[in-house]
């Protein structure tokens, strides 16, 4: 990994885990992420105005990863909203931006791409994986499977799947898209118009997914009553914050690092959690943080 990726990834670790707590505090609800990525569709929106050209590049294959990207981004939010619902910030946050790192690396080795996965990088995430498995727990000997297999805990890995899903297509698309690049158009130009179409497909998703619901129909009709400037607030997170992980992504090897690396806002997500939303601050979860930090300082030096 590079300085630059560095930078950007720790950069949108702190938006992200604030965003979290934005949503986690205010209107754990889908509709609220609906809201944040309306937000986020007019914070990009500038970049297929400037940057027209870009569009031409954009394949069919291309265009069919967007619409897969949108699809993953919104099952994500769905399920992260219902994780938050039902148990704390601090063990559903560290569950969702953990588990991930096993998927995405399963799969990059899967499609041939093992050589540039080392093997640090792969006890990296061995600890990342290990020390989310002690957050749930209130004492050293709690391990059990009633911590894990609850609405909370199965909600967070179903958002982790969401997540490592929208990473996976994310590399895909700008792959192909930087291989096709002209010399008139920069990276991070083409990067900002795929964000933007990446949102709007992801607005389309929750859009059906709320209209259906009446439970998430009101709750769209109160957020933008009364908690919009939250919902303007995180969606303006949400978005600038995996815009910068999506321009990191040209400056690394491999997405896994990305995902990985990612994940020190977890130690900032479990913090918040217990010292702003009062949640318990049990001594398993702080080793599970520790453990989880080395490991991304394995990743970070793979």
């Amino acid at each position: 990994m590079t300085v630059t990726a560095i930078l950007l990834l720790l950069i949108s670790a702190i938006l992200h885990a604030s965003w979290n707590f934005i949503g986690k505090r205010n209107a754990p609800e889908a509709a609220a992420f609906l809201v944040a990525s309306i937000v986020g569709v007019f914070c990009l929106a500038p970049f297929p105005v400037l940057y027209p050209g870009a569009i031409g590049y954009f394949s069919q294959e291309v265009w069919l990863l967007v619409f897969g990207a949108g699809c993953f981004q919104a099952f994500y939010y769905t399920a992260l909203a219902g994780a938050y619902r039902s148990g704390d910030m601090s063990i559903a946050y560290p569950i969702a931006r953990s588990s991930p790192v096993i998927v995405v690396t399963v799969v990059s080795l899967l499609l041939g791409r093992g050589d540039q996965v080392s093997g640090q990088c792969i006890t990296g995430i061995v600890f990342v994986v290990v020390g989310g498995f002690f957050l749930p727990m209130r004492r050293f000997d709690d391990f059990r499977m009633g911590n894990y297999f609850n609405i909370s805990c199965l909600l967070a890995l179903a958002a982790a799947f969401g997540t490592a899903g929208y990473s996976i297509v994310d590399d895909e698309a700008l792959r192909l898209l930087r291989q096709t690049l002209g010399s008139p158009m920069a990276a991070w130009q083409i990067t900002g118009v795929y964000a933007f179409f990446e949102a709007l497909t992801t607005v389309a998703w929750m859009g059906v997914f709320v209209i259906s619901r009446k439970r998430e129909r009101i709750a769209f009709c109160s957020i933008i009553s009364r908690h919009f400037g939250s919902g303007a607030a995180m969606g303006l997170a949400i978005h600038l914050t995996y815009l910068m992980v999506l321009i990191s992504m040209a400056f690394v090897s491999n997405v896994s690092y990305v995902v990985a690396f990612r994940q020190v806002s977890i130690p900032l997500g479990v913090l918040m959690g217990v010292m702003f939303l009062k949640e318990p601050g049990h001594r398993p979860k702080c080793v599970g943080v520790i453990v989880i930090f080395a490991g991304l300082i394995l990743v970070g030096a793979g």
